[in-house]
């Protein structure tokens, strides 16, 4: 998956949320996907069509945690329903790692059609150090690394859930958690939960009621969710599964900009402002 926020203000922006990034897939992919776009006819000039957009996919939330190192592989699989009864999938995996200082981290990649033979590709590499409030997002098509700061501190802690059972305000509808209980994933204790929030008919646009899913395996070790899926219309099916994790320190060449990126510091234009 790449993002599509290049400018210093969009930048700026990112990093108050790093872990959001928008989905932008090849052209003949997003072909496939939105439809709408401009098509470069045969004699040089191009149709412009109605329609069409992008969509924003949010992975999980690793916050800057001190004293919780991990590295893991993430598999990611996004399924929406096709009009016809059948279902498209995206999916890519990607590795995420934190030290024991709270530095993450994380490389971005394109996320491609299940079974089909399109590689995915890396896209950007992100990296996130609180202590010194810098956040690196590093353009991997560019070798450019943006040089923002980071507000965010490493005392950052992710709350699993809010949510208690009962109805909505103003009868919009109604939601349920559930307490799924201590199991493992990949090897590292996690609780499971399950949030249930049931919108009736009106409330967001929607004739009939609609009824979105989370669920999700917090560990209370490292502060993240080691499995987690959202099943909600507007998007589909979700699904983010830690494959592989070692809770042991990464090596600190992965918290620097990788070699023979072109730095570009906004740090400095912000302060002058």
């Amino acid at each position: 998956m790449d993002c599509t926020l290049t400018a210093p203000t969009a930048l700026a922006a990112f990093a108050l949320r790093p872990y959001r990034y928008m989905l932008t897939l090849p052209v003949l992919l997003a072909v496939l996907l939105f439809g709408g776009m401009a098509h470069a006819q045969d004699d040089g000039s191009v149709l412009e069509t109605d329609g069409g957009g992008q969509e924003i996919l949010q992975s999980i939330f690793v916050p800057p945690i001190a004293h919780a190192p991990f590295s893991l592989t993430l598999a990611t699989e996004w399924t929406r329903p096709l009009n016809n009864g059948g279902t498209y999938t995206l999916v890519n995996r990607r590795p995420i790692k934190r030290d024991g200082a709270g530095r993450i981290y994380q490389e971005r990649w394109l996320l491609t059609p299940k079974g089909s033979d399109i590689p995915s590709r890396l896209s950007w590499i992100q990296i996130v150090d609180p202590n010194a409030h810098t956040l690196y997002q590093c353009n991997a098509f560019q070798h450019v690394c943006e040089l923002l700061t980071y507000s965010g501190s490493a005392d950052v802690h992710y709350q699993p859930s809010l949510f208690k059972s009962g109805p909505l305000a103003n009868g919009k509808g109604s939601r349920t958690h559930e307490d799924l209980g201590a199991s493992e994933r990949a090897g590292v204790p996690v609780h499971g939960y399950r949030d249930t929030t049931t919108l009736n008919p009106g409330v967001l646009g929607n004739d009939l009621p609609m009824t979105t899913v989370r669920e999700f395996y917090y560990s209370a070790e490292l502060g993240i969710n080691l499995s987690s899926v959202l099943d909600a219309p507007q998007v589909g099916r979700e699904t983010f599964t830690v494959e592989e994790i070692s809770t042991t320190d990464p090596d600190a060449s992965f918290f620097q900009p990788p070699e023979g990126y072109t730095i570009v510091d906004h740090r400095k234009a912000t302060l002058a402002k």
